[in-house]
């Protein structure tokens, strides 16, 4: 924006002071003789004041992890470490730039440098923890040499209501306030001094001349008053520095996550005092917003769904405008009656959030964004090489190095958390980019190391720190496997008809054993499928595809019976997903049949209308829920065998049985074997579907839900 001087508002001591600045400006821009004199491209090598040593375009940010300045080492393939050689973490050298920090993200990192050169806005859609804000930090040390910008705001004499507002290069703000300040000082001394001179000659004319002490007090009274109401007006003329960058050494960054109106666009305080000569000035109470604050810098909101519309549709205005003026957000406040001049706001915008964020989101801001940038979908996981494995090793160290108070991990413990890496991503051959949740990790281990006095941080508080660092989900799910253990509520021997031990997941990482009872009764009227347990619409949805099976399948006509299906203690969460689709088959299959089923076993796992068993999430996590109860077999769908990544204590004690169809299930499920031989072969020749393997490991093969 352009200055907007006013020959009322900057008197003579502002432009001396300006000219003062700028001399001063650029006696400390001056350029270092050894530097090339004009500007760098955005394609050559720099060292500047916005992120140390640039790259050309070819350079992959953060793709080399070096020890002890020795280029990147090579590693085969079962190294958990990637062929790295370190005695501990403290061997790694950590990047000075965030974004040589950041790990896994390389499409979101290449948009973020691209955006970065552009001054184009980003918008980053993924899970919590995938890094998005650390993106956002990185791109304020990555933006092109730009001019800061001090802004002030004036008072105006024609109009006190609508303040001025003046851009001048960063860091003369502050000269021109003491400037102003000064003058000001001076003028108070010469009015306080001339003030006493007139109350020392009215107290002496009404002492010595008129003998009235009384009316010489109370005319230095009225005197003194006078000259203090007439001082205000000297103060007003005082600038209000609403944007000081004096100090600033990179482009700004400002988080204006779930910010309200106010500190988002700005605000004008609320004055009590709004006449009688002891008001504030106006320009006085205005106060920035983070728009303004960011100008020439980067704006982050994180969760921009959360912004009410009609601030969205105030920050797409100052998108588009590249400023916004200032007034009071409250309509009661006598602020509202206050607007400045348009204050600069040129700001790059990284909006951000989950998969929800898009719903709620004002859809001309997110156009606006699309339309003038990016939009970046974060992974959650990463393919597990040698070079990842090493950039993991290198983000423990960040960890250590940023916390400041945690030991130096040991190559075991750096070991045993990558290891916890692959068991978090759910997925074979990949690594958890959820970094957030295992720098907690990393934290909660050193913070034990530390406890202990320890100057390293050992495999065994890495152990530790898994167990005290469990989710509120998974405490709730051990407490229930132990309380049910109290009441004898978990079935893990014997045969029973109609009930079967399901498996479902609480939260992300919480795996708990959620038995399913199953009985048929004759109906009062058409039969139907009855299902309790508080299921939510994809709950519903898979049991009426088991229905379909069962109504094909059965050599009885259920049309006069009622199924009634129970998910017993399914909590006030309800049941969502169809996980337990196999789960309700078995059960009402066993009802139906009168066959009983194995009580020593759980299943996993969604199942088609052609009886087909699908893959489904968390299944590492439902393994270990069914160990934990004293369960010694999980069936589980074959597609899922690349995802089972099970801690070593629980190996010895459970038999994982994958499965491509319902007919297999039952084979392993149902008791005595002429029953089970005939359902079997009868289910087998309804479906037409697992006669041969191949044919069910083709259905099996659906892309997995994770």
């Amino acid at each position: 924006m352009s200055d907007n001087t006013d020959t009322d508002a900057t008197p003579d001591s502002d432009r001396e002071a300006t000219d003062a600045g700028e001399e001063a400006s650029n006696n400390g821009a001056k350029q270092n003789p050894d530097e090339p004199a004009s500007e760098p491209s955005a394609e050559e090598p720099t060292e500047d004041r916005w992120g140390g040593e640039g790259e050309t375009s070819e350079t992959t940010l953060g793709s080399d992890v070096q020890v002890d300045g020795e280029s990147e080492l090579e590693g085969d393939e079962d190294n958990l470490l990637g062929g790295l050689e370190i005695e501990s973490t403290a061997d790694i050298e950590v990047p000075d730039r965030l974004v040589d920090q950041v790990i896994g993200q390389d499409h979101a990192r290449d948009v973020i440098k691209k955006a970065a050169k552009q001054r184009r806005h980003v918008m980053m859609i993924g899970s919590p923890g995938t890094g998005k804000s650390m993106l956002a930090k990185a791109m304020s040390q990555l933006l092109p040499r730009e001019e800061l910008q001090d802004v002030l705001v004036y008072h105006n004499p024609d109009d006190g209501n609508e303040p001025k507002v003046r851009t001048v290069p960063g860091g003369k703000g502050e000269q021109i306030v003491e400037a102003h300040k000064e003058e000001a000082r001076k003028r108070n001394q010469m009015r306080t001094f001339l003030m006493w001179i007139i109350i020392a000659i009215v107290i002496g004319y009404a002492l010595i001349l008129v003998q009235q002490v009384l009316l010489g007090i109370l005319a230095a009274g009225v005197i003194y008053l006078a000259f203090r109401y007439g001082s205000r007006g000297s103060d007003a003329m005082i600038p209000n520095l609403l944007v000081n960058n004096a100090n600033q050494k990179t482009a700004p960054f400002e988080d204006a996550t779930g910010a309200h109106a106010g500190a988002l666009l700005g605000d004008v305080r609320h004055d009590p005092f709004q006449s009688g000569g002891m008001e504030t000035p106006s320009h006085d109470r205005v106060e920035p917003g983070a728009i303004h604050q960011a100008n020439k810098g980067v704006l982050f909101v994180d969760e921009i769904n959360t912004l009410d519309i009609r601030s969205q549709q105030k920050l797409m205005t100052a998108i588009q405008e590249g400023e916004f003026s200032i007034t009071g957000q409250s309509e009661r406040s006598s602020g509202a009656m206050v607007q400045t001049e348009p204050v600069p706001c040129d700001f790059i915008m990284i909006a951000a959030g989950n998969l929800d964020a898009m719903e709620n989101m004002h859809p001309a801001l997110r156009s606006r964004i699309k339309g003038y940038g990016y939009e970046v979908y974060m992974d959650d996981t990463i393919e597990d090489d040698p070079e990842m494995r090493r950039k993991y090793a290198r983000f423990v160290a960040q960890e250590v190095e940023n916390d400041g108070r945690l030991p130096h991990f040991t190559e075991e413990a750096v070991q045993e958390l990558i290891l916890e890496a692959r068991r978090r991503a759910g997925r074979k051959g990949h690594l958890s980019l959820k970094f957030r949740d295992l720098g907690g990790l990393v934290r909660v281990a050193g913070d034990i190391a530390r406890a202990e006095d320890r100057d390293q941080t050992e495999r065994a508080d890495v152990l530790q720190a898994k167990r005290r660092s469990r989710s509120i989900e998974q405490q709730l799910a051990d407490n229930y496997i132990e309380r049910r253990k109290d009441y004898e509520l978990t079935v893990n021997q014997g045969d029973v008809i109609g009930r079967v031990n399901g498996l479902a997941v609480m939260g992300e990482d919480s795996g708990i054993v959620l038995p399913v009872m199953a009985e048929v009764s004759p109906s009062q009227g058409p039969g139907q499928v009855i299902a309790t347990g508080q299921l939510k619409e994809m709950a519903e949805e898979a049991v009426q595809n088991v229905s379909a099976i069962i109504k094909k399948f059965s050599d009885e006509d259920i049309s006069e019976k009622d199924v009634h299906i129970q998910f017993v203690q399914a909590g006030e969460g309800g049941v969502d997903g169809d996980s337990a689709s196999i789960t309700v088959a078995t059960a009402v299959i066993s009802a139906l049949e009168n066959v009983p089923v194995k009580q020593n076993l759980a299943m996993t796992g969604s199942l088609s209308v052609r009886g087909d068993v699908l893959p489904v999430g968390g299944v590492t996590h439902k393994i270990e829920a069914a160990a934990k109860s004293g369960l010694d077999t999980v069936i589980i769908p074959e597609a899922n065998t690349q995802d089972v990544m099970i801690e070593d204590e629980y190996e010895d004690m459970i038999e994982i049985i994958p499965v491509s169809h319902i007919s297999e299930v039952l084979e392993v499920a149902l008791t005595g074997e002429a029953e089970k031989d005939s359902l079997v072969d009868r289910l087998k020749s309804i479906t037409g579907k697992a006669l041969e393997h191949e044919v069910g490991r083709q259905s099996g093969g659906s892309p997995s839900p994770q």
